[in-house]
């Protein structure tokens, strides 16, 4: 596995299969332990992932997703982006609003993966794909 120090190159990890959001969390874990997360955000970052990869996979046809270390000059800390060229979320009020969902799932997806990170943003417009990027900073 790499090998993530704060600013490092961003790691690029498509998305197409099961197994891809699996290398996802993964390379996130690396990271997160990299960046001296503790075990806790650690968890809250592996899982908030594994969400909004699954998400890529499922809702967006797949495409891919970045992970690196980084640091704000006090801290460190690991950012990831996941991007797709799917249909794009077109009510975002509606799709973070717990318990909703387009599929078979629980609707805690985007919700949950914003509560479990410091920074959550969100880029999307109908027919025109989604970028979600997410940070966890060290405490």
């Amino acid at each position: 596995m790499s090998d993530f120090g704060a600013d490092t190159p961003a790691q690029r990890l498509e998305i197409a299969d099961d197994k891809d959001v699996v290398r996802v969390r993964q390379a996130v874990r690396v990271a997160a332990v990299a960046a001296k997360l503790p075990l806790v955000d650690q968890t809250k970052l592996v899982t908030a992932a594994s969400e909004l990869a699954r998400n890529t996979l499922i809702h967006g046809g797949g495409g891919y997703a970045t992970v690196a270390g980084v640091h704000n000059g006090r801290r460190a800390g690991v950012r990831a982006d996941f991007v797709d060229e799917g249909p794009g979320i077109a009510d975002l009020g509606l799709a973070f609003t717990d318990g909703y969902t387009t599929g078979s799932g629980l609707g805690l997806g985007l919700s949950g993966s914003r509560r479990l990170v410091d920074e959550f943003e969100i880029d999307t417009k109908p027919g025109g794909g989604t970028r979600v990027s997410v940070t966890k900073w060290a405490r």
